[in-house]
C-alpha cells in the first residue's frame, strides 16, 4: 500500500526545484565567461530531478523512523538552502552570497548524511550523489564568480 507521506516529502522537493524553474539562468548567465568543465546545460534538469527523487525518499526514510529529529533539521535545512542558491545565483546575481549559501548547503547535506546513515543507511547513501554534484555546483559557482568579478 502506497505511504501517502512520502507525497508530501515530494511536494516538499518540486517547491523547491520551483525556485529553479522561476530563476533561471537566462541571457546574464549565458553572457557570463564560464571553465571548460562547465557542464553541458541539458545535464543540469536531468541531474536535479533524480536529485530530488532522492532528496525526497531519503528525507521520507528518515522521517519514519524514531530518533531522527536532528537529521530531519538538517534535511530541510538543506532544502531551504538549496531553493535559496536560484533566487541569490540568477535572480539577484549575487555570485559571493551564493557562494556562502552553497557552502553551506554542503555542510548541511554532509551533517545529514552523518545523522541518517545510523537511522537509515539508505537515506545516508542517496545522499551521497547529492553532496557529489553540489560539490561540482560549488565549484562551479565559485570557478564562475571569480572568472567574472565584474559580474558579482
Amino acid at each position: 500500500m502506497l505511504d501517502w507521506s512520502l507525497l508530501v516529502f515530494v511536494l516538499l522537493c518540486v517547491a523547491t526545484a520551483a525556485s529553479g524553474a522561476v530563476f533561471k539562468p537566462g541571457a546574464w548567465y549565458e553572457a557570463l565567461a564560464k571553465p571548460s568543465w562547465t557542464p553541458p546545460n541539458w545535464l543540469f534538469p536531468v541531474v536535479w530531478t533524480l536529485l530530488y527523487i532522492m532528496i525526497a525518499v531519503a528525507g521520507w526514510l528518515v522521517w519514519k523512523m524514531a530518533g531522527a529529529g536532528a537529521a530531519m533539521f538538517f534535511w530541510g535545512l538543506q532544502l531551504v538552502l538549496n531553493g535559496a542558491w536560484s533566487w541569490l545565483f540568477f535572480g539577484q546575481r549575487r555570485m559571493d552570497l551564493a557562494m556562502v549559501d552553497v557552502a553551506l548547503l554542503w555542510c548541511s547535506i554532509a551533517i545529514f548524511i552523518l545523522l541518517a546513515w545510523p537511522v537509515s543507511i539508505w537515506a545516508g547513501l542517496l545522499f551521497v550523489p547529492y553532496l557529489v554534484w553540489v560539490s561540482i555546483a560549488a565549484m562551479l559557482n565559485l570557478t564562475v564568480w571569480r572568472m567574472n568579478p565584474q559580474a558579482a
